[in-house]
């Protein structure tokens, strides 16, 4: 399963058709990401990212409510190194 990231656009790079670039930003960490699928999309808004690529915009309650819920599942099924037994 693949899963689509929420993510702020912070930067546009390039605007010219087929070639859109922008910097995203996903909880503090920056990736450029290619836009082409979403080019009316402005700085300060967000967009679904998956793999590497800008596929839907989403407004900004939709995307805290999935960043929100990311960061719930992970410490949910986060491991600590005394729960996992070594092989023999």
């Amino acid at each position: 399963m693949c899963l689509g990231v929420p993510g702020r656009v912070v930067e546009w790079l390039d605007r010219s058709p087929l070639f859109e670039r922008a910097i995203i930003e996903f909880g503090g960490v920056r990736k450029e990401c290619n836009m082409t699928c979403t080019p009316q999309v402005e700085v300060g808004q967000y967009v679904i990212i998956h793999a590497g690529i800008a596929i839907c915009q989403v407004n900004e309650d939709a995307a805290n409510r999935s960043l929100e819920e990311f960061t719930r599942l992970g410490t949910a099924t986060s491991l600590e190194p005394s729960d996992v037994e070594p092989k023999s």
